[in-house]
């Protein structure tokens, strides 16, 4: 049993059926009881694939975790938003199917992978040195919402934290709290995030009459622990180390504190520290780190609510900017003096 064979036995066409099945308003009450009284004695249950060729929709939200190096679900602030995404998304009425580009990063793109599961629109994570096929994806009818990564297509938009702000706060804290030498562990120079939290920073420093110090401002290959140690051992090496460091992550942040500790230093005694992102184990290191607080929840519930009106045409797209807060620990001190 299909659709066409229901609107063969009820006299009516594929479309009309379709609309019936849909609580579409333009079908005569006789016409949708005959209809739905057939549906009812045969049985009949819509397949997945036959709904979306009768409403255009299939109710499938494309996940992307965009870049040659991405965060997956390796990186605790990206799986917070994602899960937050999730959630509206399924109270909303959507799932999510995610999408690999491991097979495909040199030569096949993501619009077409799209168009062949039919999905509704897409979310994007954020990655590093992104594909080509990201950027025909943002120029495509298909509607995308960034995760901090800028999107301008016709039918995209973006959401992401206020990075100037991130970084105005941390230099604030570090110039109440005495410290004028002033250091940076970032990711690669190809990292949209960290360049814009790096140039904040800078920005904020400069804002406060301080002097940059570039021997200071350091960078590893991505946003995780392994990175920040090497970062830090950089520091520690080169002879001569900041009063204090704003790292672009938490996970940063804390293979900073490892290598620190490693070569005797006390934090923030020796060395005061700042993460960002506000992850659940900034609470259990030692000492516990202060940081800045992404709000994750906020994040995926835009997200997902700006999708939702680019898909269904009640939006143009655009971008909300959340604001960041700054969460006192022990890695940073507490008083105003040094």
């Amino acid at each position: 049993m299909n659709i066409k064979k229901i609107a063969e036995m009820a006299g009516v066409s594929v479309s009309t059926v379709s609309k019936i099945m849909n609580n579409y308003s333009d079908v005569s009450e006789k016409t949708k009881q005959r209809v739905l009284e057939i549906i009812e004695q045969t049985g009949y249950t819509p397949s997945s694939s036959a709904k979306t060729l009768a409403t255009k929709k299939s109710n499938l939200i494309g996940v992307i975790f965009a870049g040659e190096l991405n965060v997956e679900f390796t990186h605790p602030f990206f799986v917070e938003v994602l899960n937050s995404f999730k959630k509206q998304m399924g109270v909303l009425g959507y799932d999510l199917i995610f999408f690999s580009n491991e097979k495909f990063i040199s030569s096949g793109d993501y619009f077409s992978r799209c168009l062949h599961f039919h999905v509704d629109g897409c979310v994007i994570i954020s990655g590093q040195q992104m594909e080509p096929a990201i950027q025909d994806l943002d120029r495509s009818n298909i509607p995308c919402i960034g995760v901090d990564l800028e999107l301008t297509g016709k039918k995209s938009g973006y959401v992401m934290s206020d990075n100037y702000q991130i970084a105005s706060k941390v230099v604030e804290h570090f110039y109440l709290l005495g410290h004028r030498e002033l250091g940076f562990i970032g990711s690669t120079a190809d990292s949209d995030i960290s360049n814009r939290r790096e140039a904040g920073y800078v920005k904020a420093i400069a804002g406060f009459g301080l002097t940059m110090n570039p021997k200071w401002f350091v960078h590893g290959d991505d946003f995780f622990e392994p990175s920040g140690y090497a970062a830090m051992k950089q520091l520690i090496h080169a002879g001569s180390l900041p009063q204090a460091i704003f790292a672009a992550s938490d996970l940063l942040a804390l293979g900073a504190v490892r290598a620190l500790k490693e070569h005797g230093l006390r934090v923030p005694e020796d060395v005061a520290i700042i993460g960002c992102d506000d992850i659940e184990a900034c609470q259990y290191t030692s000492p516990t780190l202060t940081t800045i607080r992404q709000n994750k929840e906020r994040l995926g519930v835009l997200a997902a609510h700006m999708l939702f009106d680019l898909i269904n045409n009640q939006s143009e797209g655009g971008s909300f900017v959340v604001e960041p807060a700054l969460i006192i620990r022990e890695s940073c001190g507490s008083g105003l003096n040094r």
